[in-house]
């Protein structure tokens, strides 16, 4: 453990030692490029440490020595050995003379905290890698983005101690254990090193990108965490490779920035693990972060790299205010030659919305995306998708983002629209070129890129195949006599899309247990925010608009109930609706910000139209709509909301329902008030309740294991919203991915007693056949009871 190597140190054949991302950075700093000053903990320590731990936990007895397989079918074996693994690793203690050793290099850089990456290298393919010069882009980085994650700590012998085992244990995560396995690659060919850099005061930072025929630099206030999570759309330089020359720059929305978290800081807004959030002033919103001095640094660094390594690369920066004496640098904290070599045909992501497809790729980069100009049939590929994509994405044969988790708008409309889509591909739209052939597989999260003579053939497969339903339902209402499969448990759907709705009718489900109303009103609204249409006088019109969108899904399911959910407006996703305004933008985090019927309080007129839309969708008959209000904070603010309920005439029809989204944790405390103050019934948003429960974000699922609606406090927060809602008399139902993602826990919403289950379309067949199985079950048992 001793022997750590510092990057003017490592020579090209001690590549297997210090893996991919501490080579990379060694051969610039040995070419005096403004590398930060960094050290790193060899593959030996990892292997050392494991074998150690080898001698009282049997699960690693043997690890590196031979093989370590574990059924990744079986999810619930593989989180429990996950979990048992990553808790021993967690226990132990180092030796003495380690942690001592990695405090005393750690001192040689005068910082206040560090940062601890995984370095990975694979042993079978990297035997010649020492013969490789800096000029071959034959570097493939064969980590993919999320797979292991980094730690940062202050500068303290427990708390590197504790980061340390931290990224070693990272490779037992279960997504880890699973991806592994599934390669067909050992965890003994695997060289898990360490690479420890300083963090000081960071100004900005952001990432360099060159190809070949194109280039850019982006760039944000702070550490690049906003960057990289997808928090800020960062400003842009677009470069002419050949010269450096900057062909246009457009400031982003830097709304949200992190720093190191500081004893002055630890009373405010929490960021992620070891950083603190803040908001940019107005000033630094207003301008560029890159001041015209360390634009030109980026540039030159970026030419003489295009000379040395003639191919594409990509690079990682931060500008550090090391002291208040100093002036800010500018260091390269990675670097990544060659990213198409990286990754010659298979892309990894995050699965979706399922099924596959082959068809052109269509590249759009940054906010550029005209309609008119989208290829109808193509798969979209982009960095990220916003509500405003709706009409894109109903001429996509698929979709690929960069950023985004599963209960995003793009993955959420995909899934509705039935295309496939990949979420969480990094790097995506400068692996794919604009037109060429690709297959995206939504069930495996993948993407293939196929070579030239496949076009002929794979052209005719552009169409999308879906996930088919698996068994033929009979129409619900002979289910009692027909079918082999009847269910008592309501299944319900998730919509918000009117080219749904013919596919929804055919199926054997109870009605909608959830219209998003923002989403589908998106059209209605054409890129106006309500706010305006009231400012301009058209409020009635507005009102006939949405009433009659309303009205076109109550007339095809009736007489099966829809409940509407008023909208849910979020910033900064829907910033891009003219007229709304600059309030949002001061909020850290928008999940918690002004949202929910707590905007409701804080500016009524929006919620007002939709009241009168639904009042006039009653007018006509339709008394099959019912009302759903989002992310209740207190009871004070669902009977604000009430009373502009009764003044529209809603409560008037006696089949009317007033319910609330059970989805912010106060809920579990007062479901009693609630239903006192005239609540009639709830349904879990498993989404929300997960991220507020344990404290993550819903956006980055494959950057946050954490976010698991199966942890015990999730499973006991939904069993006891239940058993609560039963014993006061009302309806119970859940609308979040929860049970698609882990079918496994329906049985326990069935036997808790859940009213009706709402999923996404295309998860119908499977939730139908679960709660199937769920509800046979419990007759079994409760028939075997009866025998004895």
């Amino acid at each position: 453990m001793e022997n750590f190597y510092s990057l003017e140190q490592i020579l090209p054949s001690e590549q297997p030692f210090v893996g991919n991302r501490a080579f990379n950075l060694s051969r610039l700093w040995q070419r005096n490029y403004p590398v930060v000053p960094s050290f790193v903990v060899p593959a030996m320590a990892f292997w050392e440490f494991i074998d150690t731990l080898g001698e009282s936990e049997p699960l690693l007895a043997d690890l590196p020595y031979s093989s370590f397989r574990v059924d990744v079918d079986n999810p619930q074996q593989l989180q429990q050995i996950a979990q048992q693994i990553r808790r021993v690793i967690a226990e132990a203690v180092l030796p003495p003379t380690w942690a001592s050793a990695l405090l005393d290099i750690a001192e040689m850089v005068q910082a206040p905290a560090m940062i601890l990456h995984p370095s990975l290298s694979v042993q079978s393919a990297i035997e010649d890698m020492a013969h490789y010069p800096l000029s071959t882009p034959e570097l493939p980085e064969f980590l993919p983005q999320g797979i292991l994650g980094s730690q940062i700590c202050p500068k303290q012998p427990e708390a590197l101690a504790t980061a340390l085992k931290g990224v070693w244990a990272e490779l037992f995560r279960a997504r880890s254990l699973f991806y592994w396995q599934r390669q067909g690659i050992e965890l003994q060919q695997l060289n898990l090193a360490i690479l420890v850099q300083p963090i000081w005061g960071a100004i900005a930072s952001g990432i360099v990108q060159m190809e070949p025929t194109e280039g850019n630099i982006q760039a944000t206030w702070g550490l690049s965490t906003a960057l990289t999570y997808g928090e800020v759309l960062p400003d842009y330089y677009q470069l002419q490779p050949d010269t450096g020359k900057v062909l246009t720059s457009k400031l982003g929305s830097k709304t949200r920035a992190y720093r190191l978290e500081t004893a002055q800081d630890s009373s405010s807004s929490a960021g992620r693990s070891g950083l603190q959030v803040y908001v940019p002033s107005k000033e630094q919103q207003q301008q560029y972060a890159l001041t015209e001095q360390y634009l030109q640094q980026l540039i030159e660094i970026s030419q003489n790299l295009r000379v040395e390594v003639e191919a594409a690369f990509s690079l990682e920066w931060t500008i550090y205010q090391i002291s208040a004496s100093s002036e800010p640098r500018l260091y390269i904290t990675q670097f990544t030659p060659e990213l198409i070599a990286r990754t010659p045909e298979l892309i990894r992501g995050l699965a979706a919305a399922g099924g596959r497809v082959t068809a052109p790729a269509q590249v759009i980069v940054g906010e550029q995306h005209n309609l008119e100009a989208i290829i109808p049939g193509r798969i979209l590929v982009t960095q990220m998708v916003t509500p405003d994509w709706i009409p894109l994405l109903k001429k996509a044969a698929g979709i690929v983002t960069e950023r985004g988790g599963i209960t995003s708008h793009g993955a959420i409309i995909a899934r509705e629209l039935g295309i496939p889509a990949v979420v969480h591909a990094i790097g995506i739209t400068q692996l794919i070129d604009n037109g060429e052939l690709i297959l995206i597989d939504g069930n495996q999260g993948e993407i293939h890129k196929l070579s030239k003579n496949k076009e002929v053939q794979q052209q005719s497969q552009a169409n999308t195949s879906h996930a088919s339903f698996p068994i033929s339902f009979p129409p619900r209402e002979n289910i009692g006599g027909v079918s082999p499969f009847p269910i008592a448990t309501k299944l319900l759907v998730n919509l918000s899309q009117l080219q749904s709705l013919e596919q929804v009718a055919e199926l054997p489900v109870d009605g909608v247990g959830l219209l998003r109303s923002e989403l589908m009103m998106l059209e209605v609204l054409e890129n106006k925010h309500p706010q305006e249409w009231v400012q301009q006088g058209r409020k009635q019109e507005l009102v006939e608009r949405l009433a009659q969108q309303i009205i076109q899904f109550a007339a095809t399911l009736s007489p099966r109930p829809i409940f509407y959910r008023s909208s849910d407006w979020r910033s900064p996703e829907f910033q891009f609706l003219a007229s709304e305004t600059s309030t949002t933008l001061s909020e850290v985090n928008p999940i918690l910000g002004l949202r929910g019927t707590l905007r409701y309080r804080q500016d009524p007129a929006s919620f007002e139209v939709e009241l009168a839309a639904l009042a006039q969708v009653h007018s006509h008959g339709y008394s099959n709509v019912q009302l759903m209000l989002p992310f209740v904070r207190t009871v004070e603010e669902f009977t604000f909301c009430r009373r502009y309920v009764e003044q529209v005439g809603l409560t008037d029809n006696p089949y009317f329902q007033l319910w609330i989204m059970a989805e912010v944790p106060s809920v579990l405390f007062l479901l009693p008030d609630y239903v006192q103050a005239g609540v009639q019934g709830i349904s879990i948003g498993t989404n929300d309740l997960t991220q507020l429960l344990l404290a993550v974000d819903r956006e980055q699922m494959l950057s946050n294991s954490s976010l698991n609606a199966r942890h015990p406090a999730v499973l006991r927060a939904i069993q006891q919203l239940i058993v609560a809602a039963r014993t006061a008399g009302i309806p119970c139902s859940i609308c979040g991915q929860a049970p698609t993602l882990y079918p496994d826990i329906i049985d326990c919403l069935v036997e808790w007693g859940i009213t009706s289950i709402s999923v996404d379309v295309h998860d119908v067949a499977v939730t139908y056949q679960a709660i199937a199985r769920a509800e046979q079950r419990l007759l079994l048992e409760a028939a075997r009871q009866d025998r004895s």
